[in-house]
């Protein structure tokens, strides 16, 4: 057997881990959907909006950042599943172990994200195109009624990972069925032509295209910010690697709960453990690769030829949600007025499941937290209670900055996915970190995984640096 004293994880923050032995491996099919979730997300944040909008714009000149975005968050979030496959911890937690404000600081930059509820907002938005309800319909009314159903779901389920995991299914499907049925029935094969030969560019100075909106739609080319942490707990309550000896969140009404905090362990680096480790990391970057990264890019490619089929380069000015609008009413014109009603269908879909991905995942980061670092004494504040807690307080926040007024959803999702461009940058170097330093020397990073993440460390750093000056009022381009 190794020698245990090696593969301790750091210790000066947070306790010494136990040694356990890692479990067994298992096929590919049982662990199909851990990343569901953040590809419901994903599709319903840069796919269905902002890289739709921005080929209304500019055309595709810009869409190899889309595909470059992606891959680096399949590689960014195979290494925060890495931490996990092998602790059981959350990445956030293993941060933690070496400079204890992590924690919080990224509780802060999770609330800053998320508290806009831009997502419901927008899947109110588009289901008034579907009933046709025009100017004066009641999108906060509807907004605050979808963030309620959202928090009741949550709270009754049994088991919440399961629950989300299941609804997320259903909605991805569907939405895969109207992607499909749009490529031979509503793109052109000028649109595709276009695809290939609008050459490159990077549209810093376009009137429409500030880069906040640029940089949040990299983040979002895929999931973005604090949502690709939050990986470590779907697949540590998906059962994977060490994650399967770690407590569930369950509904504090339905469900058992467990009073302890989700501090991990470590496993011996022996031979038979580390031939179950390449079978679970074989499963985990297939399952990543799958589920996340093709179906993904697909989908934004997708939704973004659609666009440039129906609505031509620069007719579209205002930064709304108004592109969606005539996309719907163009596509009923062209090819049949139910194909256009189902795809403003469509985006109510994709919108309300990423507002249900996005409370899920904020809540579990923040009850995950708070358990292990400030309440893991208390046998009262379960990580389960700690979870629907937060869920109610999001809801409520949200509620009331929409009855403030501030309810244009296109304005919330720029200010939502420029946080999660920062949040990229700062979390790109610390899993270098991490998955360097943290874990013994048969598990870390290195070879071109190392590379990618030093690439992304300075690509979100450099637009981060832009985002500033821009805000500044310093000129860029």
């Amino acid at each position: 057997m190794a020698d245990q004293s090696r593969t301790t994880l750091p210790s000066k923050y947070l306790p010494a881990v136990e040694f356990r032995d890692l479990p067994e491996p298992v096929p590919l099919r049982k662990v199909a959907g851990a990343s569901v979730i953040i590809l419901a997300t994903a599709i319903g944040s840069g796919e269905i909006v902002l890289w739709p909008y921005i080929t209304t714009q500019v055309g595709f000149t810009f869409i190899w950042a889309a595909v470059v975005g992606f891959a680096i968050q399949f590689f960014l979030n195979m290494e925060i599943e890495r931490y996990t496959l092998a602790t059981g911890e959350s990445a956030i937690t293993g941060f933690a172990r070496f400079w204890k404000p992590w924690w919080w600081l990224f509780i802060i930059f999770a609330l800053c994200q998320n508290f806009w509820p831009g997502w419901a907002t927008g899947a109110s938005t588009a289901l008034t195109f579907v009933l046709g309800m025009g100017e004066d319909a009641p999108i906060v009314p509807i907004t605050i009624a979808a963030l309620l159903a959202i928090g009741l779901t949550l709270t009754l389920s049994p088991v919440v990972y399961q629950t989300v995991e299941k609804i997320q299914f259903v909605l991805v499907a569907l939405i895969m069925i109207f992607v499909v049925l749009a490529i031979p029935v509503a793109t052109t094969g000028e649109a595709w032509g276009a695809l290939f030969t609008d050459g490159v560019g990077f549209p810093v100075g376009h009137a429409n295209l500030d880069i906040a909106l640029l940089l949040g739609a990299l983040a979002f080319a895929g999931a973005g910010g604090a949502n690709n942490l939050v990986q470590s707990n779907y697949i540590r309550d998906k059962g994977m690697g060490m994650g399967k000896h770690m407590p569930k969140i369950v509904s504090p009404i339905t469900g058992h709960e467990e009073a302890k905090p989700s501090l991990g362990y470590m496993f011996p680096t022996d031979a038979e453990n580390m031939r179950r480790w390449q079978g679970w990391w074989r499963v985990a970057n297939w399952e990543q690769f799958i589920t996340f990264f093709l179906v993904g890019v697909l989908s934004l490619v997708i939704m973004a030829v659609l666009a440039y089929s129906t609505l031509p380069v620069g007719q579209v000015e205002e930064q709304n949600l108004d592109f969606l609008f005539l996309e719907g009413q163009t596509l009923q014109e062209t090819v049949a007025p139910w194909f256009g009603t189902a795809f403003w269908f469509t985006a109510v879909i994709t919108l309300f499941s990423t507002n249900l991905g996005i409370l899920d995942y904020t809540s579990r980061l923040i009850a995950d937290q708070l358990k292990i670092n400030a309440l893991k004494d208390s046998l009262f504040w379960t990580e389960s209670r700690i979870y629907v807690t937060t869920v109610w307080i999001m809801i409520v926040v949200g509620s009331v900055i929409l009855l403030s007024g501030v309810s244009q959803p296109f304005l919330l999702l720029v200010i939502s996915s420029s946080i999660a461009g920062v949040q990229m940058f700062i979390y790109s170097g610390l899993l270098i970190q991490l998955n360097r330093k943290a874990l013994p020397k048969e598990l870390q990073i290195g070879g071109i995984r190392l590379a990618v993440l030093a690439v992304s460390f300075l690509f979100f750093g450099f637009l981060s640096v832009l985002l500033v000056l821009d805000s500044l009022g310093v000129g860029i381009g």
